[in-house]
């Protein structure tokens, strides 16, 4: 046999091993990996969802087990997807096998079946709030959670845009007597006229147990003097302070 023949013959047999050892590599890594996901899998604890379970709390307690956990990402939408119920299963199942492998298209589809959207965010931020949901701390916080919902700040924020749009919404919902009272101060912020509002609040308590004086007497307005209240829709009409 031809030296380069032979020469050749050996250069294909030492071919034929790496290939052979890095496809052991392979299938090795491979056997780890499944098994790692198999344990990880394993760890991951987490009830299915009720019909008491708030949607957006439900999944942000499955995110945070997810992660303690170490499930591997491309799990995620699988396991969702398993745990939820109802329409939130049904939308679940209508995707497609490669968007139900990702996670964010069936978080999505999920919330959006559960009429949780930008939209639905928008309507309860501009709905017109009952009487018991108007105390100014919890009503500004209420507000401020549906507009991050509705325009996320990192999209939408331009110059404090977004804390005008919350300053307004804050404004229109107070009760109308803490209402007139803070817009007559003119806040420039959300937090300015929370402020104004508590202050407020808190004399209008003091005033009742005869402890103290109602703050709307503090820096008077002059007599006759009138200041639109702040429009929304149809207009309120002009406030007179006297």
């Amino acid at each position: 046999m031809q030296p380069s023949v032979v020469a050749h013959a050996e250069l294909l047999t030492q071919a034929i091993q790496d290939i052979g050892q890095v496809l052991e590599v392979q299938q090795l890594q491979g056997a780890h990996q499944q098994e790692w996901m198999q344990r990880n899998a394993a760890l991951f604890r987490m009830p299915r969802r009720t019909k008491d379970d708030d949607p957006e709390a439900y999944i942000e307690a499955f995110e945070k087990t997810a992660i303690q956990t170490g499930l591997d990402r491309g799990q995620w939408g699988h396991q969702l997807g398993a745990l939820v119920i109802d329409k939130a299963q049904a939308a679940y199942k209508a995707l497609s096998r490669e968007e139900a492998r990702d996670y964010e298209p069936v978080k999505t589809a999920i919330l959006y079946q559960l009429e949780i959207s930008p939209e639905s965010y928008q309507q309860a931020f501009r709905a017109r709030k009952p009487r018991e949901s108007r105390r100014p701390h919890g009503l500004l916080q209420s507000l401020q959670d549906s507009l991050q919902k509705w325009l996320p700040a990192g999209k939408f924020n331009r110059e404090g845009v977004l804390d005008q749009i919350l300053l307004e919404q804050f404004l229109w919902d107070l009760e109308e007597d803490t209402q007139r009272w803070v817009w007559r101060h003119q806040p420039q912020s959300s937090e300015e006229a929370l402020r104004l509002a508590e202050a407020f609040s808190n004399s209008e308590k003091e005033r009742g147990s005869g402890r103290g004086l109602r703050v709307s007497r503090e820096n008077p307005m002059s007599e006759g003097e009138c200041r639109t209240a702040p429009k929304k829709g149809a207009p309120k009409g002009v406030v007179c302070y006297r």
